[in-house]
């Protein structure tokens, strides 16, 4: 059984940056970050694979960086010149190497408000 911890999430204004953090307890293949704004639909941040390849969602290129620690099974999300519309739940994603299956973190609210 997969498990996902995150933590980072929080308040800031906007402009401002946050890092947030998801560490898993399997073997995972792609990790990456999905969020879901009130009355939205959960949508792709970005994802990042064992080998580093990435995918962003257009609204957050050039402002958020996906990494990942394999040796830790960690992945992170640093966030900057963050707006309003960043307002959400974030969740973390992962997928089991072997099983293929996917696995949902618990989801961390990043509130971006003055």
């Amino acid at each position: 059984q997969v498990q996902l911890v995150e933590s980072g999430g929080g308040l800031v204004q906007p402009g401002g940056s946050l890092r947030l953090s998801c560490a898993t307890s399997g073997s995972i293949a792609s990790m990456g970050w999905y969020r879901q704004a009130p009355v939205k639909q959960r949508e792709l941040v970005a994802t990042i694979t064992t080998d580093g390849d990435t995918i962003y969602a257009n609204s957050v290129k050039g402002r958020f960086t996906i990494s990942r620690d394999n040796a830790k099974n960690t992945v992170y999300l640093q966030m900057s010149s963050l707006k309003p519309e960043d307002t959400a739940v974030y969740y973390c994603h992962a997928v089991s190497r072997y099983s293929g299956n996917v696995y949902w973190g618990q989801g961390t609210q990043v509130t971006v408000s003055s």
